[in-house]
């Protein structure tokens, strides 16, 4: 949330004596909204893929990704907890001004591209649950203006609670195919370990490089160090401190319930599709037409359907969010939610309705595809500013990084952005 509605609608921390469990419920919501970004619609293609073409094998690197997003997340956290600004303020107070419009550029290519998938899964959604056509979904879909408006009006703990019912209903629909699926205990229990297979194959790196590329996302860096300051602690040390504690829980959390969101998606493909004859499937049409027939339990197509609809509902808040802060946070300039809302869907309304005029649904899934490789590239610009700047001495003083912490995190970029680049020109080339 902007800086100026987080200080008029603060949520209320109790004191340092309270109980510890008051203290951390104060602080839970943020993780969650943050947690929307690793389980969008995006997300869906590649778990899908990875299940149906290499069964349970591909587990590991959906828990290596969540493992470097919990500590990029913390960075986040650290940043806006610390000094009181958000990714997007900290680049435009500490960068030339030369490199913050471009910054704000890319960025604003990245929120539009994450909206393009949040459409096509609401869109496909709603034509899996109600039969309305891509183009009308696409359409209806522009509606969600109002959704958020409303949400907005409520308040920082509204837009967490319903963000937060979303994702429970989310994992209760995962959680029951799960069951109805039958998976091999022992085959996930195996996936979940590295293998040197995954290097040596082509084709399954290839769809582990889309998994973790389509796991990290840029706008969630600006959207949690911005958060975090919606919470009225003390800014002193002790109470900085206390509040990075709690707020990294919180994130940590919420990233351990994307895991297993991810993981059952993954795991629910290759329960159902692995070593079938419908182990090619890729688009989140087909595997929802395939799933009910193929595990036997009529109510398995719907609850995915239901799923992919509380996905895409549930990025269209946080988007709104992420896209006000940015803009705030880098021209120092606001616009009505509503109308900041508009522009972006319509932006990225357009070439969904363009693709389905001219090519039919059946190209819907190239789109998804496409717009997680333009997340992808706009993924160094924003985790290169923020290590670097929550490992400055003279940005964070006695909470930077320490040398072996800054180590690390500049490991995870490293590889995210090396894994990115190869995914990058693997499509392009």
């Amino acid at each position: 949330m902007p800086v100026e509605d987080a200080a008029r609608g603060a949520v209320a921390v109790p004191a340092r004596a309270s109980f510890w469990l008051r203290r951390f419920l104060a602080f839970i919501g943020p993780g969650y909204m943050v947690a929307v970004g690793y389980m969008d619609p995006g997300n869906w293609a590649t778990d899908l893929q990875g299940g149906a073409r290499f069964g349970y094998r591909l587990l590991s690197v959906i828990l290596l990704a969540n493992i470097m997003a919990v500590l990029l997340q913390a960075l986040a956290a650290r940043l806006g907890i610390v000094t009181g600004r958000d990714l997007a303020q900290a680049c435009r107070d500490w960068l030339p001004r030369w490199a913050n419009i471009p910054l704000w550029l890319t960025c604003e290519v990245a929120i539009i591209a994450c909206d393009l998938a949040e459409v096509i899964g609401t869109a496909v959604a709603l034509n899996l649950l109600f039969g309305l056509s891509i183009m009308a979904g696409t359409l209806i879909s522009v509606l969600d203006v109002f959704l958020v408006l409303l949400l907005m009006q409520r308040g920082m703990r509204a837009l967490e609670a319903f963000v937060i019912t979303l994702l429970g209903i989310i994992a209760v629909c995962f959680g029951i195919q799960l069951v109805a699926a039958s998976p091999s205990i022992g085959g996930i229990l195996k996936g979940f370990v590295p293998s040197p297979h995954i290097l040596t194959n082509p084709d399954m790196l290839y769809v582990a490089i889309g998994i973790i590329g389509a796991t990290v996302m840029p706008h969630n860096l600006y959207l949690h160090s911005s958060l975090v300051k919606s919470r009225s602690y003390p800014r002193t040390v002790e109470g900085r401190r206390d509040a990075l504690r709690w707020a990294t829980w919180d994130s940590t959390l919420a990233l351990t319930l994307a895991l297993f969101i991810n993981a059952a998606i993954l795991i629910v493909a290759a329960a159902a599709f692995h070593g079938t004859k419908y182990q090619n499937v890729a688009e989140i049409s087909d595997a929802w037409r395939l799933l009910s027939p193929v595990l036997g339990f009529g109510l398995a197509s719907t609850l995915f359907a239901v799923a992919l609809l509380a996905a895409g509902t549930n990025s269209t808040v946080t988007g709104t969010l992420a896209g006000q802060i940015v803009m705030e946070g880098f021209l120092h300039l606001r616009l009505p939610y509503w109308v900041r809302r508009l522009i972006t869907r319509g932006i990225a309304v357009l070439p969904v309705i363009v693709i389905v005029a001219l090519y039919g649904q059946g190209k819907v899934g190239d789109l998804l595809v496409l717009s997680q490789i333009v997340l992808s590239m706009q993924l160094p610009f924003a985790m290169i500013p923020l290590v670097w700047f929550v490992s400055s001495r003279q940005k964070m003083g006695a909470f930077r990084l320490t040398p072996l912490w800054a180590v690390l995190a500049w490991f995870v970029v490293l590889v995210i952005v090396g894994l990115n680049v190869k995914l990058l020109s693997d499509a392009l080339f």
